[in-house]
């Protein structure tokens, strides 16, 4: 009895004709169902190893692995235990200690009773917390400007710190840049495990949001069930982190995600090789790739359906219970891929619109431009005609009366008028032709000397 290879097995499901090149691959059913398995089995994953913060398996795993990280951290930066115990709260404080900043207030008390503030939500409400870009831009703006920047009810409020020990160190400002770039950078290795108070008792401790998170703050609309109350959403993402669902839970939830990415893509590179018969250089699809984008969408869809059953029946009608089953990393790359999928799909459609935008900007309002332009330039023609016309008429009668008064001098030389009035007349007809004084002949002694004159 033989046995078929892995080619053979993968070449059962192949094309009557192999496709020798990426772009003729083409979306099938085959690589629908894998992908829906792959995302359901990823959902599965999340479902029953990473859970709810404190208790799912990979949750506890994401812990140990951010403390040893945060003790590694600290030896590198100097962290000698006087003791020679080394424990993750003694290396949390060694960066409480040397990186300090001024917007680590933790009470109500602390901002003045601008708002509500407890150690359990500070580093959600305050922005420069968060381990983003936008947590990097506050805590610099925060540092140099002696300021703290927190989101509470739906809006951004800064509070001012001035009196505060704190300053930044620096002689100039790439220094101070520089400075203020290290602080952010250590006192989110200070707060990411928990604070040394926390965990120092045993605790889990507040650690920091999951990257962008703490912006849902701003959407303090809806209302949700949460006990005997309703709540905003704004509301229930505040309880939701005080429910230790911070960046190390974020990690645990990044785990299904991250493996049914790779569980995807390795089986799209396995049948374009084995199936398809492409060179390895054409193995590995990219994003460009409309097999691996569908494939991506329809197994990421999956894994978000598993994970939003599972969290709408265990969470019990309790709106933070939901979303703290909730997988944000899931739910945040599937809207990523449809926003990306819708995008690639509008494209050509929004590039068809511009062109008969430009279109009509160019037939009716730049026509309609030109329009009056030249509208404007006839309008400048017809004025200057009229003033041609009015000054050749004045040319025209300036010319007709020197003509009628040359005639009627003329006119004066007839035998009729005497010699007084013809050599009168004469005299001026040959002014007015531009004779020389001295060439006209106007008394008896010029007629004389005109005859004589040598």
């Amino acid at each position: 009895m033989s046995t078929l290879s892995l080619p053979q097995i993968m070449g059962a499901y192949k094309y009557n004709d192999i496709a020798m090149d990426a772009k003729d691959i083409v979306f099938d059913k085959y690589d629908a169902m894998f992908a829906a398995t792959s995302g359901i089995m990823a959902g599965l994953i999340d479902v029953f190893f990473v859970g709810i913060p404190k208790e799912g398996p990979l949750t506890k795993l994401a812990d140990g692995m951010v403390d040893n990280l945060v003790m590694k951290a600290a030896k590198i930066s100097g962290w000698t235990p006087k003791d020679g115990h080394e424990t993750i709260g003694s290396a949390i404080g060694f960066f409480e200690r040397n990186f300090p900043v001024n917007y680590d207030h933790r009470s109500t008390t602390d901002v003045g009773g601008a708002f509500s503030l407890g150690t359990k939500n500070h580093h959600f409400k305050s922005l420069s917390h968060s381990p983003d870009p936008i947590g990097l831009f506050f805590s610099i703006l925060d540092q140099f400007m002696n300021t703290a920047s927190f989101i509470s009810d739906g809006q951004l409020i800064r509070i001012d710190t001035s009196d505060s020990k704190f300053r930044l160190e620096g002689s100039n400002f790439i220094s101070k840049l520089f400075a203020g770039f290290a602080n952010w950078l250590g006192h989110i290795l200070s707060d990411v495990a928990g604070s040394s108070g926390g965990r120092g008792n045993g605790g889990r401790g507040t650690g920091v949001p999951i990257p962008f998170m703490n912006l849902f703050q701003f959407f303090n609309v809806g209302s949700f069930q949460v006990g005997q109350y309703r709540n905003d959403f704004a509301t229930v993402m505040v309880k939701v982190f005080q429910e230790g669902y911070d960046f190390r839970h974020g990690l645990a939830m990044a785990v299904p995600v991250i493996l049914n990415e790779l569980i995807v893509r390795a089986f799209c590179v396995i049948r374009r090789r084995f199936q398809y018969q492409l060179p390895w250089k054409d193995c590995l699809p990219t994003m460009k790739d409309k097999t691996l984008r569908w494939m991506l969408l329809i197994s990421t869809g999956a894994m978000c359906a598993v994970d939003g059953i599972d969290a709408v029946i265990r969470g019990g009608g309790n709106a933070v219970m939901i979303f703290l089953r909730m997988n944000y990393v899931a739910w945040i790359r599937f809207i990523y891929l449809i926003i990306k999928e819708i995008a690639i799909f509008i494209k050509p459609i929004i590039s068809d619109v511009w062109k008969h935008v430009k279109q009509w900007i160019k037939d009716k309002i730049l026509s309609l431009g030109e329009e009056k332009a030249v509208a404007a330039f006839y309008e400048r023609v017809r004025a200057y005609e009229g003033q041609l016309e009015r000054e050749f008429e004045s040319f025209y009668m300036e010319v007709k009366n020197e003509h009628d008064y040359k005639m009627g001098l003329i006119a004066q030389l007839d035998m009729s008028y005497t010699s007084s009035q013809r050599g009168s007349a004469s005299v001026e007809l040959a002014k007015s032709y531009g004779v020389n004084d001295d060439d006209i002949i106007e008394t008896d002694e010029d007629l004389f000397n005109a005859l004589f004159r040598e």
